[in-house]
């Protein structure tokens, strides 16, 4: 963690027996782990509650992603309908009028036909 070394851990241990004294250190030892432990779990609970925090988010802006992306697929669902309605629409007005324009070239083809076979005979 802190990357000590066994010389350096020695050194310590000596300055600490030196300075508290033997009667003590047994305690100062237990409470000093004790309080690292504590250090640790807190350190251990705030980071899986930031893991927790990230994992709901990144749900939450999955699904909004998620149903954004079914929006725009069904709106453009509803535009390529709209876009084939139009079209079958305007190929029937295209074959309507078409038909209408057979039906009066037909017909002004048959008026000129009966004109010229009524008209005066050229010998």
């Amino acid at each position: 963690m802190f990357d000590i070394g066994m010389p350096e851990m020695i050194m310590i241990f000596i300055v600490a027996l030196l300075v508290v004294g033997p009667k003590k250190l047994p305690e100062i030892a237990k409470a000093l782990g004790k309080g690292l432990g504590d250090l640790k779990k807190s350190f251990q609970d705030v980071k899986d509650t930031v893991e927790e925090e990230f994992k709901e988010s990144t749900s939450e802006i999955r699904d909004a992603v998620t149903n954004v992306k079914k929006q725009i697929q069904a709106e453009a669902d509803d535009s390529g309908k709209t876009i084939q309605k139009t079209m079958e629409d305007v190929k029937g007005q295209i074959a309507q009028e078409t038909g209408d324009l057979n039906k009066a070239i037909d017909g002004s083809q048959d008026e000129a036909g009966k004109d010229a076979g009524t008209g005066p005979a050229v010998k």
